[in-house]
């Protein structure tokens, strides 16, 4: 399909299915340009199959299905450009699941996964940097040192835009209006407004500034409206100037939305927590200290920690020392703590990867965002347990009067800011506490998670095929230019051939063979890149390390249940190993709702292959080699 213009593509589909005003409706599968015709008998079907790029079409289920291939995507965005048609809720993420607070942190967590790995290295830098200064190997003062330590901060203090493009992909909007949008709020004379203590209006409207730099939530909320209005936008404007004004509409509205709202309600809300806290301070140390200590990451979670900086400086300016530093010390080590226990409990190999490194810019430079959000925060039960410690720690702390006599990130380097003021013995048995609690609780309670390849079955699995290696949990292993892709679910082979839908069983998506489930968990048959995971978590198209293109699709026609049954634990871009799970599904949903479940594996590529055949037959184990593929 490579010589195929996809442009012209869409707009032929559009021309001989009747034109624009005989489409109601518009999505896409995994494989389906799925159409709602307002009349079937004004598509000329025969000239819509001769189209080249598209393989067949099928009229099913009140649906117009023109069946493209791994390419609909495509097809189905160049389709948008010249209708009102190509934005729709098939989306390629996982929907959130479980009550407000879970889905948060689910969003949250998949819009951090893109730059997980940056961030890491990132926070190591500035731990390493950090080390140098505080052992006088770099002088601070020196070009060397501010260069280095831009290259080292950068991501975090720019981290807006960063998430503007993560963000827009997950809730399918345009990214570069996101990150124009992100770019006007760390603009340098935006962030000079904020810092110069001046009254600042819009248009007459007063503007209650925040400080922008390293947030999180106002460009994620910013991008989720910005998502709502580009749809509005995209519908109800004319053709003629859609393409330039949704996103001058999208800026011109929403820089202006944000900061008259975000910035207030951030601004509000944490100037009265940290003036409360500030409050306790005076009668009950200990509280304040709780407080402080358990819920630190929570404020910078949400930006609430700008508004106890100021309040940070005038106690230096004024007194020399600042009470409220003190149990951020237990607070920041706690979750590095939790981070290092993860590290070393869990048995994914990725998630090692990036705990590790974390934990170690945690203690050395209270650098905690890699790990909280690519390690506590996702598996919650760390990022609980670094709260508790934390408040334990810094209640300690509190007692003991401790302060710190500069402005500095809690960190073991920074410790010695520590020790002149209070109880510095106190401040290291809080911190030791929290680190314990944190590092223990994490280590015996936490979660294990599953390892990177699938584990090994149990006597309860169904046995291999005689004729088929065992070989679960392995990635897909190179015998000369022969390639095993693995069985992505337990259950029973069937021929392709004779699974109930005539687009794959024709072989027009490729060759391959289907199983018919006997659980509800489905993984990955080749190591490789999710290029295709589907918001309805029914279809998933990976990319194997050896160019091997591979479709698992769960269920005929299950698109239909939107997601109903349907638990994805991937997203697209992301890299998996042979056996990493894929997604969770109910089986008894699908088939109660008239679906048959039969899980499709094709090979989507198969011409550009010397061979693609069945290499296991019967009843199969997840994991065992399934077909035999000769580049």
């Amino acid at each position: 399909m490579a010589s195929v213009s996809y442009r012209s593509l869409a707009a032929d589909i559009l021309e001989k299915v009747g034109g624009e005003e005989n489409i109601m409706g518009a999505t896409h599968c995994a494989t389906r340009l799925r159409l709602k015709l307002r009349d079937e008998s004004k598509a000329d079907t025969a000239a819509v199959e001769n189209l080249p790029g598209v393989l067949t079409v099928m009229q099913a289920g009140g649906q117009y299905q023109v069946v493209i291939g791994n390419e609909v995507p495509t097809v189905f965005a160049e389709l948008g450009k010249i209708s009102r048609f190509g934005k729709d809720d098939t989306n390629e993420e996982a929907p959130a699941q479980g009550n407000l607070f879970n889905r948060f942190i689910d969003v949250v967590s998949s819009i951090f996964s893109p730059i997980l790995w940056p961030l890491a290295g990132a926070g190591l830098f500035k731990a390493f940097l950090s080390m140098a200064t505080t052992f006088g190997w770099v002088d601070a003062t020196n070009q060397t040192y501010v260069i280095l330590s831009a290259a080292a901060d950068a991501l975090f203090y720019f981290l807006p835009l960063f998430l503007a493009i993560t963000a827009a992909r997950r809730f399918k909007t345009n990214q570069f209006t996101s990150m124009a949008i992100a770019g006007t709020l760390v603009y340098p004379s935006i962030v000079a407004l904020g810092t110069a203590g001046e009254p600042v209006a819009f248009a007459g409207i007063p503007l209650v500034m925040m400080n922008y730099t390293s947030s999180v939530i106002p460009i994620i909320v910013a991008v989720w409206l910005q998502g709502y209005l580009e749809r509005f936008l995209l519908k109800v404007l004319p053709a003629a100037i859609r393409n330039f004004m949704t996103p001058l509409l999208s800026i011109v509205l929403m820089v202006p939305l944000t900061l008259l709202t975000v910035g207030p309600l951030t601004t509000f809300a944490s100037q009265g927590i940290s003036g409360g806290i500030t409050a306790i301070f005076t009668f009950a140390p200990w509280l304040a200290g709780a407080i402080m200590g358990g819920l630190w990451q929570v404020f910078v979670l949400f930006g609430l920690h700008w508004g106890f900086v100021p309040i940070m400086a005038n106690e230096l300016a004024t007194g020399g020392q600042s009470l409220l530093m003190a149990p951020l010390v237990p607070a920041v080590l706690a979750q590095a703590a939790a981070m290092l226990a993860v590290a070393l409990r869990s048995r994914s190999a990725k998630r090692r990867e990036v705990a590790a490194p974390a934990a170690l810019s945690g203690f050395l430079a209270g650098v905690t965002e890699p790990g909280i959000y690519g390690v506590n925060l996702p598996l919650k039960k760390p990022f609980y347990f670094g709260i508790a410690a934390g408040a334990i720690g810094g209640a300690v702390a509190a007692i003991g009067g401790s302060a710190s006599n500069a402005f500095v990130f809690p960190s073991l380097l920074s410790l010695p800011a520590f020790a002149s003021v209070g109880s510095f013995a106190l401040l290291l048995t809080g911190t030791g506490l929290a680190v314990a609690i944190a590092f223990t609780l994490t280590f015996l309670f936490g979660p294990r998670e599953q390892a990177d390849a699938a584990a090994i079955p149990s006597v309860n699995d169904p046995v291999p095929a005689p004729d088929a290696e065992p070989s679960v949990g392995q990635t897909a292993g190179v015998t000369a230019r022969n390639i095993q892709v693995l069985a992505p679910v337990s259950g029973a082979a069937v021929a392709l051939s004779d699974v109930p839908d005539r687009v794959f069983s024709s072989g027009a998506m490729g060759a391959g063979m289907g199983i018919i489930p006997e659980d509800g968990k489905i993984y990955a048959p080749v190591s490789g890149i999710i290029q295709a995971a589907m918001k309805t978590g029914h279809a998933y198209g990976i990319k194997s390390d050896d160019g091997v293109e591979v479709l698992v699709h769960i269920g005929i026609d299950t698109v239909q249940m939107k997601g109903e049954g349907f638990e994805s634990a991937v997203i697209r871009g992301q890299r998996v190993e042979a056996g990493d799970l894929l997604a969770t599904i109910d089986r008894g949903k699908i088939e109660a709702a008239g679906y048959d479940s039969t899980t499709i594996m094709v090979v989507t590529n198969t011409k550009e292959l010397t061979a693609v055949l069945p290499s296991a037959e019967g009843r199969l184990a997840h994991g065992v080699p399934a077909l035999d593929v000769e580049l």
